[in-house]
């Protein structure tokens, strides 16, 4: 539907006049682009233009990727109608109130997707940032970023690693130096990343670059567990995949590198995310220096780190095959050890060593984790059950095999609560012991 006249506002800012959506309340400002790239070439930011209006593109521009099956089946259909390829993939978009007070400023919180640094993209309903924007008055900008081949897979010249890292930093800088004009404060900046997103700002603590672009960071579900000695399996990935480098029909890159996969499974349980962040090529240290770099910023940030209590349900206790052998009795006892043994190893200890290292080396530091409490619900606690209760939108969840037996009554009252104190740190770098808890939430200060 193309907006009509009444319905949009234009911003007058440094970088240019933007059109805007106003909508129930909030305000959105769509696919603004703050960078180009060639491929595999370092983002290149883009300048100011203040003679023209910038207008945001009728399809959202996504990276070329290849749908997942089980996040289809989990948490919905992608109206693939509505979206765009295209490999310069450095766009986000801005959701603020519609009114603010005449010189608030308000604090801003970055949504950084997850998807296995392979799928996804910043602007999907079901990580929607109206209802939260509305509820807790702050402005959330959600970021696009090269994906798989062409942001996490490198390690020579001509294929440099780490392009999807600094394309996040290029929207962060663009950030820092224009937000201001949309009402947001360019000195109060979370970053808030799930899954594969809480990998990346993770790393951005440690990444060269990023001065003064972030105060905050939330990090959910970050496979942390899989971050250890990925060298060998990126390389031999990058040397299976050097037949596509050049491949000009980009679907067929996509369907193509999936049949590479397979190869690099002897690497163990980190072959399930073969693209990713990689150590000892910029912005990056090398990872045995990772630690320490970590230590030495850990007064720089606050942090608030944490999991989901069955997070490789989502992976285990969906599939069909093992639930045939192990989807009750004795089948279900190992299965429900292996998602905790899973979940602890992938995502749980390193969370905890992670908090435990910035906090010991005196930063402030907050670990959680959320828990199913439904008696009757054999998943628990998944991966990804953090974004209903985070970014609400129930329609978007209509379909979703995740919340299959779950009231959405119970998501919203749990995700109010939730969203209050998430907003309450983004704000403040603090959650006080007297802010309302939702039953689902473990939470404390290391």
């Amino acid at each position: 539907m193309t907006p009509n006249q009444q319905d949009t506002t234009v911003f007058n800012t440094r970088f240019g006049k933007i059109t805007a959506l106003k909508e129930e309340g909030i305000i959105r400002i769509k696919s603004i682009r703050y960078a180009h790239s060639e491929r595999f070439k370092k983002p290149v930011a883009v300048e100011a233009s203040l003679s023209s209006i910038i207008i945001s593109p009728e399809k959202t521009p996504v990276c070329p990727q290849a749908l997942s099956p089980l996040v289809e089946k989990m948490i919905g259909a992608t109206p693939v109608e509505s979206f765009e390829p295209d490999e310069s993939t450095q766009y986000l978009s801005i959701t603020r109130p519609e009114t603010i007070s005449e010189n608030e400023k308000l604090p801003v919180v970055v949504w950084i997707h997850g998807g296995s640094h392979e799928i996804g993209c910043g602007d999907l309903a079901t990580a929607d940032p109206a209802e939260w924007v509305k509820e807790q008055h702050i402005i959330v900008v959600t970021v696009s970023y090269r994906l798989g081949l062409f942001g996490f897979l490198g390690g020579d010249e001509k294929r440099p690693a780490n392009l999807g890292l600094l394309d996040i930093i290029e929207a962060l800088k663009w950030i820092k130096k224009y937000i201001a004009d949309f009402g947001g404060d360019e000195n109060n900046m979370t970053l808030l990343g799930q899954s594969s997103g809480g990998d990346a700002i993770a790393h951005l603590m440690i990444s060269e670059g990023v001065e003064n672009l972030f105060q905050r960071l939330i990090i959910q579900s970050a496979p942390l567990g899989l971050r250890h000695k990925r060298q060998k399996m990126s390389a031999e990935f990058l040397k299976k995949t050097e037949v596509l480098k050049d491949e000009t029909d980009v679907l067929k890159m996509m369907e193509e590198y999936k049949t590479f996969v397979p190869s690099v499974i002897k690497y163990g349980l980190k072959a399930a995310m073969p693209f990713g962040t990689q150590y000892g090529f910029f912005p990056l240290c090398k990872e045995e220096e990772s630690v320490e770099m970590w230590k030495k910023n850990a007064r720089k940030y606050d942090v608030l780190i944490g999991l989901n209590n069955d997070e490789t349900a989502f992976y285990l206790k969906t599939s069909e095959a093992l639930n045939k052998y192990f989807g009750k009795g004795l089948g279900l006892k190992i299965m429900d050890k292996t998602v905790e043994k899973t979940t602890e190893f992938i995502y749980g200890a390193p969370a905890r060593q992670f908090a435990e290292n910035l906090a010991d080396a005196g930063g402030n530091v907050y670990l959680f984790r959320i828990h199913s409490k439904l008696k009757d619900n054999h998943i628990g606690a998944p991966h990804c059950i953090d974004l209903p209760l985070i970014f609400g939108n129930e329609a978007a969840w209509k379909s979703s095999e995740l919340l299959k037996n779950i009231p959405w009554s119970r998501i919203h009252e749990n995700g109010k609560k939730l969203r209050a104190l998430w907003a309450e740190f983004a704000r403040t770098g603090k959650i006080a012991d007297t802010s309302e808890r939702p039953e689902i939430l473990e939470l404390r200060k290391i």
